[in-house]
């Protein structure tokens, strides 16, 4: 075999092992929906601001929270049902051991602020920004929506005790409303 005919073949093996490299590389970091036993993703949040982060899986820290989203803030939807099924609830979600209910959204602080104003949540809900979706994503929650935006978080409602989720409802299509509202949450 000459020196030509060994690089010719060389030639025809590199893109296989290429590709093949490739594969695993992408198959490594692929994604798995949370699901109840696991942890929280330390993932920063933010609440009214952008300067004031808050992380869900060090605020779980030692209590049970109850952790709903949306897929954007003054939709029809979370408006008029979800959001406020909850802030309804809120007092006897409390007396029934949970230390907050949080709502997560893939919109900027400033809107979820204005929102959960709007919404009367004070006290009630705390309203989280997820501006990126860097949540929503480490969650692999995240939904592709192209009128609200492009991605968003898909409807689903969890208990997280401790900093593990103990309960998950996820909508089946994503957006629906049924098991993700505060009459269907499983403490």
């Amino acid at each position: 075999m000459n020196f030509s005919s060994s690089l010719a073949r060389l030639a025809a093996i590199r893109p296989l092992r290429l590709s093949f490299k490739r594969c695993l590389q992408i198959s490594t970091t692929l994604n798995m929906p949370i699901k109840e036993g696991d942890a929280l993703p330390s993932v920063d949040l933010f609440e009214d601001t952008p300067t004031n982060k808050v992380n869900l899986a060090q605020l779980s820290s030692g209590k049970k929270l109850i952790i709903f989203a949306v897929p954007g803030a003054f939709t029809p939807g979370c408006s008029k049902t979800h959001l406020p099924g909850y802030i309804k609830k809120a007092d006897d979600l409390k007396k029934q051991g949970i230390d907050e209910i949080v709502c997560v959204a893939v919109n900027d602080p400033f809107v979820m602020a204005a929102w959960g104003k709007d919404q009367n949540t004070s006290g009630k809900v705390r309203m989280l920004a997820d501006p990126s979706g860097s949540f929503t994503k480490a969650l692999d929650l995240a939904v592709d929506l192209p009128p609200l935006g492009g991605t968003r978080s898909k409807r689903y409602s969890m208990v997280v005790e401790n900093g593990k989720v103990s309960s998950l409802q996820v909508e089946p299509d994503g957006t629906g409303l049924s098991c993700s509202l505060a009459e269907a949450i499983k403490i």
